[in-house]
Formats: C-alpha cells, structure tokens, sequence
C-alpha cells in the first residue's frame, strides 16, 4: 500500500495545542485558579478562550459522570451553578426530574420514597405537562415504577430501571452543554476521530483488514451520546442546501434526517453541526493522552521523565518519599549535596523538602504526590515493519552493544532538554472529582513545580559530566533527538559522521537517507559558493549511490542543476528538511530499539485511506481544511528528491469547491463547473444529478455516480429504474 506523506511538523503544532488545551503538560500560560465560566466565551484572547472552553470541558465531564453514578441532585445544583439554561429548557429537565424519581425509588428506603412521591408532585408532573407532546404518557407509564421491582427483567418499565438510561441522559445533557458553551474538543482529537471513522469505514467497504484495528477499536468506541434536538420554532427555519446535508450525513455516518436535524440544531451552521456530531463519538480518554505522551517523548517535545546515565539523576516519580503529617518528600540524587529549604537538610544525595505548613497540609491527608500523573512512560521497543522507504530491518539491528556514541556537545544536550515541557497528566480533574479543594490542589501542583524546576537545576549541574550511554533508555533518546535536530538545521556533514561513528553500517543498509543528507550538503556548498566542494560531493558520493540505484538519477541530475542558479537559496528550495529529519529519526531510533510511536503509524493509516475514501467518493472533503487534515498533508516535496522519496499522489483531492472527476484516475481538477466526468463511459453528470440520486436513494456519491454513468447522467431514469 502507498503511503501519504505526512507533514509531521504540523502534526506537532496540532498535539503541542492539543496537550495545552487539555492542561497535560507544565505551561507558563496556565492558571489553576481560574473560575469555569456559566457562559460560551465572548470575543477575547486566544488564551482566556481555551481556558474557558478548558474550564467547561471539565464542568461538562463531572456532570457527565454524576449523572452516570445516579446522582442527579448533584448533577442538578451543578447544572445550576453552571448552566442554569438546561434546567430552563422543560424538555431536558423532564427527563432530568424523572431519572431523579427512578434513582430514589432504586435506593429502596423508606425515606427516599417518600422523596420519589416529592418528586412527582413538585417537579416531575409539572414539567410533564408542557414538556413535550409525550411528556404525560411518559409521566403516567414511569408510575408503573411503584408496583414492579427493578429486578423484574420482564416489567414494563424495565427500560426505565436499566441503567443504560443514565448513560443515554449522560450523553444527551453534554451534547446540548458543549454546544451552548463552544466547549468542543481541541481540534487534534476531532481530527484523529474523523479520520479513524473514515478508515473504519472504507475497510469495511472495501472488505479489507486494517493494519491498526487492535488500536483504533480501543481508542474509538462504537457508542455515541444521544443527539440533541432543536426547539420547537426552530423548525420553522428555511430549508438547508442539499449539499450541506449531504455532506454532513456522509461524513459522520447521519441518516438524511439526521443530517437535517442537526443542522437545526445548529441554525443551519454545518461546521457547528459537524463539530457537534464529531463530539458526540465516545473515544477512550486515558489510551488517548497515552498516545500523545508517547508522541511528545519521542518527538522531543516534552520531556520522558527516565532517568539519564549521564546524568547521574533518578526519575522524580521513582525517588519521591512523603512524610507524614503534612506534605514532606526527599528526592534522591547521585551525588552528595546539601539543600536547606527551611525543613531541615538531608546529605548523601537527597534534597529534602517540608510543606507542612506553609502549603497548608493537615495532618491524616494522605497527599501522594509520588504518583504525579506522567511522570512513568510505557515505551514501546517492538519491531515491527513499517511502510518506509529505507531498509531498516537488518539481522540484529536491534543490538546496541557494538554501537560507539560520538560525546555530543554538552551545552547543545542542555540546552535541548530546556526546551522540553514536563508531563502532567489531567491532575486538573481532581478539582471536580475529590474531596480536594482547587486551593490544595493549586499549592499541590505549585509544590510539584518547585521539584520539577530543582530537577532542571540539577540536570544543569550534571550536564558538566556528560556521557551519553546507548544502553540507557533516555540516552537513546538524545542520541535520536540530537540526529533530527541536525538534520533540521542542515548540518548534513555533521549528521553523516556522528552516524558514522555510531554505527558504519548504518548507511550501507539506508543509502537513500545517505544520498538526501549528500544531497543537503551539496546545495548547501552551492548556496555558500563554494562550487568545487560541492562537486566533490557529488563525485565521491552522490554520483556513486545513483550509480548502484537507478531511481536516484533523476533527483541527481536535478540536484546539479543547482550550479546553474547560484544566487538562489538552493538549500532552502531544494529539501524538506524536517521530513528529512524525521525520516532519520525513525530510522536510527530503530536501529537503537526504539520503535516509532503508535500514533504515527496510527497517522500514516488513517490520512492514506483518507486519501483513497475521497478518491472513491469523487469530490473533496468538505471538512479538511476545519481539522487542519489539508495542512498535515501538505508536504511539499520538491521535484529533484520526488524519486528518492515516496510519490506523493499527485492525483489526490485538491481544494477547491467544485470540480471535475475523471474515474479512471480518480483525478479532481478545478475547472469552476459544477459538472462530474466519468470518463469510461464520457458520460458527465450534473452536481445537481448527483445529489438527486443521492437523496432519493440514500447512497453513497460514489454509488451514485456509477449510477448515472450507466444512464447516461439522468437521475429521473436511475430513480425510475430502482423503483421499478
């Protein structure tokens, strides 16, 4: 299978996003003492929007798993707090008052009876009344609650005593709350949503087997929470563009009507709707903020909190101790020094640290800060082969024993590990799910800062001493980082004889990475002026390596002619450096044992089916450009390393909003009609056809096109034709 190129570097920005907007990592820019807002954030600052919609994200979440325990009186006075407009719409609270009469009738007592018989009086029936249509036979049918036990399975009201109608009133109260408060996802998850549907959906109708189900049936649930509904004098709006619907059933799975009813909901805005519809798909929270942490290591974004031979440091989490009472800890440390943080001082390596009363710590709170969230990483080391150009898969490629690591800068390995944020885990979640008031939770999260920023100092002092350990997990990561950070800034020469020092064999097994680097030290002598240089590259080693494989003759002859335009950044034009750098990355992190992270596999499946889904279905996808899908495959690939890369699809989707679509390639070109060409059998087929068809039939564009291709374009015949 062909693989799509990926912009890996946009792949960063949207997760670094994703991991601020969430609150994963350490970020100047936060605040823990913000308060949620009751209301969708006005026009403000980018900032103060994502904490707002933070803020309302984990209101939305603790109502969420109240109304799933049973608890709705705690559910309802949060609702009121935050948003009291819920409780204003009688619809929802009819549904709110009558799970509120089941759940006390379920504790059994005589008490709580007596309650339910409140309830019916005081909330429910009023509610029933004005409700909705079939509010009061609901009313009278939940009565039957009284006389049959919950335990019968055969009861009419056996629905109403499940269990699942907590979930399903769960569902339905966040869908309306992150419409009303623009509390939506960040965008990287509703990416990875979107595109693990689409690639669900074209395995499954194409009949083949995807090379990460194990994953994405774990990461994505089948569930989703209930749709939202719109009031009733909504449904006097005007009627929505046929295009709109269409697009929107198709791409999260709606039915026409549902497409239609969500788009009320919306007031006709199909990006709202969509937005809406994506967030309505359950995903797995925890497997989730997993893959990215594993992303971020590997990409050297956050730092992987193992400890490092070099620096002779421990990892925080695993050299913690707490005293009791109050909040003491002592962290353990190579070498002997002493540290008096007004507690008292401890020798021998350890840094000892007293909060008992200055963060307001109370003797018996068992304040465990030795389990801060992020600090332990699962790193995954299988091999497995991947979809890479570059032969990677070598008879013990895996041994590290007979590798020599070249002493890499020291102030260059310091400064790198600066750069890293620190892992923090959704500790924010504790605010609304314990005991633990925001206050506690601020110094807690002010004190774990305060070692974070000890182990920085520290890490400092110990870079004097470095010497990198290609047996040592986080060595092995700075070996890996240091490499892409080179290629990065072109410093090709360097990369070649680190490399080479490491490992000799290392090119002989990836000549194509070899030729790219050659390639990048040649136009980079070019750009200098330095032409005799340059040609001694090509000589000795370019030149060669396209001799032993023809596919590099091509981007050779094109590299040369870079002498003809000396003026020119020839560097800068010539290579993607960062695709480059990543692609050495997985390369030399596997021959080190570090396999590529989960979500870059995950990433490379889904953006491939992606491309071919909208091959089939003969359009582009009307949403890419919202999930920032157009910038993670905007790669732009250069015509003189095109042979030594991977082909991009140069027949994939181009933006644009209409389009002509030859079948035969699956090639969409912008022509401003609104015409569709199906060129086996030159028949075209009006936009307005299409959507006929497609409407009338409920199918798929694809299936409709091949439709009007066998009646000469005419939807009238189609439709005649399946009814008769």
């Amino acid at each position: 299978m062909d693989t799509t190129p990926i912009n890996w570097e946009a792949l960063d920005a949207l997760i670094i996003d994703f991991a601020k907007s969430e609150k994963l990592v350490e970020d100047s820019s936060f605040t823990t003492s913000s308060s949620p807002p009751s209301s969708p954030p006005s026009s403000s600052s980018p900032s103060s929007i994502s904490s707002s919609s933070y803020h309302s994200r984990l209101i939305i979440r603790q109502i969420r798993r109240l109304l799933e325990a049973g608890d709705i009186d705690a559910a309802i006075d949060l609702l009121r707090s935050h948003a009291p407009f819920i409780l204003e719409d009688h619809r929802l609270l009819f549904r709110l008052q009558k799970q509120r009469f089941i759940e006390l009738l379920r504790r059994g007592t005589t008490e709580d009876r007596d309650c339910a018989i409140n309830c019916l009086r005081n909330a429910l029936a009023p509610c029933a009344l004005d409700a909705y249509p079939e509010a009061y036979e609901e009313f009278k049918h939940v009565l039957l609650a009284f006389i049959y036990d919950k335990e019968d399975q055969t009861s009419p009201v056996a629905s109403e005593w499940s269990e699942r109608r907590r979930f399903d009133i769960a569902g339905l109260i966040s869908t309306v709350l992150r419409a009303h408060l623009h509390a939506y996802d960040p965008v990287f998850s509703m990416t990875l949503i979107y595109l693990i549907s689409i690639h669900k959906g074209f395995c499954f109708r194409q009949g083949i087997s995807s090379p990460i189900s194990d994953l994405t049936q774990r990461l994505l649930l089948e569930e989703r929470d209930p749709p939202a509904t719109s009031q009733e004098s909504l449904y006097e709006a005007p009627p929505f563009d046929e295009v709109d619907i269409q697009a929107l059933a198709h791409a999260v799975e709606l039915t026409r009507q549902g497409a239609v009813d969500s788009l009320r909901f919306a007031k006709g805005d199909l990006f709202q709707a969509f937005q809406n519809e994506l967030c309505r798909m359950r995903f797995d929270v925890t497997m989730l903020d997993e893959l990215v942490r594993e992303y971020c290591v590997y990409r050297g974004i956050v730092d992987s909190g193992l400890p490092s031979s070099s620096a002779g440091i421990q990892s925080p989490s695993k050299s913690m101790k707490v005293d009791q009472p109050g909040i003491g800890f002592c962290l353990s440390r190579g070498s002997s020094h002493e540290v008096d943080s007004g507690a008292g001082k401890h020798s021998d390596g350890e840094i000892s640290i007293s909060t008992n009363d200055n963060l307001g710590g109370s003797p018996g709170k068992n304040s465990e800060l030795t389990s801060m969230q992020g600090m332990d990483v699962e790193l995954r080391y299988a091999c497995e082969s991947t979809n890479n150009h570059e032969d990677c898969s070598t008879s013990g490629s895996h041994q590290s024993d007979n590798l020599r690591i070249p002493q890499r800068s020291k102030a260059n390995v310091t400064a790198e590990r600066s750069k890293r944020k620190r892992w923090r885990g959704r500790q924010d979640d504790i605010c609304f799910t314990t005991g633990v008031s925001c206050n506690e939770t601020s110094k807690e999260l002010g004190t774990t800062a305060m070692v974070s920023n000890m182990c920085s100092s520290r890490e400092q002092q110990a870079s004097e001493c470095l010497s990198l350990d290609v047996n040592n997990v986080e060595d092995k990561y700075e070996i890996v980082l240091g490499m892409k950070e080179l290629t990065s800034k072109g410093m090709a020469a360097e990369v070649v004889e680190e490399v080479n020092a490491m490992d000799p064999n290392f090119f002989v097994q990836n000549p194509t990475l070899l030729f790219q680097l050659k390639q990048v030290e040649f136009l980079k002598l070019v750009t200098s002026g330095d032409h005799s240089s340059a040609l001694r590259v090509a000589c000795s080693h370019l030149g060669p390596l396209a001799a032993s494989d023809q596919a590099l003759l091509k981007p050779l002859k094109e590299t040369l002619l870079a002498l003809l335009q000396p003026n020119e950044d020839a560097l800068g034009k010539g290579l993607p450096l960062h695709a480059l750098a990543t692609s050495l990355q997985v390369a030399i992190g596997r021959r080190l044992g570090i396999d590529e992270p989960q979500l870059m596999k995950i990433m490379r499946a889904t953006l491939h089916t992606h491309n071919e889904w909208f091959k089939l279905q003969m359009c582009k996808d009307h949403f890419e450009n919202l999930l920032k899908i157009d910038s993670l495959k905007d790669v732009t690939t250069p015509s003189l390393v095109a042979a030594a890369t991977s082909k991009s699809n140069a027949d994939s989707c181009s933006n644009g909003s209409s389009q002509v679509t030859v079948s035969s390639s699956t090639r969409m070109v912008e022509d401003g009609s609104s015409l569709t060409q199906v060129s086996s059998r030159d028949v075209v087929c009006d936009e307005n056809a299409i959507l006929k068809v497609m409407e009338f039939l409920a199918l798929p564009r694809a299936d409709a096109i091949h439709l009007l291709a066998q009646y000469n374009g005419n939807a009238e015949t189609v439709i005649q034709q399946i009814f008769a």
